[in-house]
């Protein structure tokens, strides 16, 4: 097995060692039923409003969140429905959280212009601040490479990287300008990210920082966010045109290196997307207030209208058999069972 392969099939044997048991629904939990999924959904027991806002599987089982309102990383745990703040500092602000391959949580911190690394189990905060004289970043999402070092988006028109060996954070300036939103990994360890500004997708250069620009073929289309599947193809949620598409960088595809699907729908507003182990599709539609799956093979959708106006879920990540939901406009959160 060559090293992509392994690395690949590491990270899932990872993930499936983290999955929950079915869980009885709690009292407060709202359910939604349609074939091949559930939905399960509680509002959140923090003492404040806390501004969910981006949400990451933990690996004891639990759910993080980045409290963007409230200035901390919040924990979620699906057996008690009980919530758990930790305060990442004076004026932070998180927008991405994902799960380190030290399995602690790292987080985009905008409100510090820093990256947020909160241990766990220890919950120890520790910084990571851009460089002295850094523009503000509006920081956004952030992913791992292969090699480990973590890859990060700022709005405001950068792209940046902490190198954990030392610790060094190192900024450069977006093509284009403003406009760096979605970023993510492929199992080969290659970090793609978009700018919603700019309309654009791009590869970064993990030696010179560069990013190599690829056009999407819808022009304008705004996107969001970027996920890769298990071959390396790069899907992205198209926020002003409602598509999904997909970017194949290894070879040609029927239609060329892309292709487009129209949300189901009369106005979609697609947000985040993420894409599950079995290579399905997510994403969060706030036209329709539903999550939506599409299966490539059959290049069909299904969708789930949330229970509550105006969700907005912002990020969609997930676990083997769950796919879990930030509902940033009802400070609720809620996961799609699938296994």
């Amino acid at each position: 097995m060559d090293s992509q392969s392994t690395n690949w099939s590491r990270r899932r044997a990872i993930a499936a060692a983290t999955t929950l048991p079915w869980l009885a629904q709690l009292p407060t939990a709202a359910r939604a039923a349609a074939p091949g999924a559930t939905m399960q959904a509680w509002p959140l027991s923090a003492p404040k409003r806390t501004g969910i806002h981006d949400v990451a599987p933990a690996p004891d089982g639990g759910v993080w969140f980045s409290a963007q309102r409230s200035g901390h990383l919040g924990w979620f745990d699906p057996k008690s429905g009980r919530t758990e703040l930790i305060a990442l500092g004076a004026g932070s602000s998180p927008h991405g959280v994902i799960q380190g391959p030290d399995q602690a949580a790292w987080l985009t911190d905008g409100g510090q212009q820093a990256i947020a690394r909160v241990g766990w189990p220890d919950r120890q905060v520790r910084l990571f601040k851009l460089p002295e004289g850094t523009p503000y970043a509006n920081l956004n999402t952030c992913a791992f490479d292969g090699d480990g070092d973590l890859w990060f988006t700022g709005q405001s028109g950068v792209v940046g990287k902490v190198a954990l060996k030392t610790g060094a954070v190192t900024v450069k300036d977006a093509p284009r300008g403003r406009g760096p939103y979605g970023i993510c990994a492929t199992p080969a360890g290659d970090i793609w990210y978009c700018s919603l500004a700019g309309s654009f997708i791009a590869q970064i250069d993990r030696k010179s920082g560069e990013s190599r620009i690829v056009e999407p073929p819808t022009k304008g289309q705004g996107a969001r966010r970027v996920w890769s599947d298990s071959m390396g193809r790069i899907w992205v949620s198209e926020w002003n045109s409602g598509n999904v598409s997909v970017h194949d960088p290894r070879a040609r595809i029927a239609g060329g290196l892309w292709k487009t699907w129209k949300l189901p729908g009369s106005g979609p507003r697609a947000y985040a997307v993420y894409v599950d182990e079995k290579d399905k599709v997510w994403l969060s539609d706030f036209g329709a207030n539903a999550v939506v799956r599409f299966d490539p093979a059959s290049e069909s959708f299904e969708s789930w209208p949330h229970p509550r106006e105006s969700a907005n879920v912002r990020q969609i990540l997930g676990r083997p058999g769950e796919v879990w939901l930030p509902e940033s406009g009802t400070e609720h959160i809620a996961v799609m069972r699938t296994a």
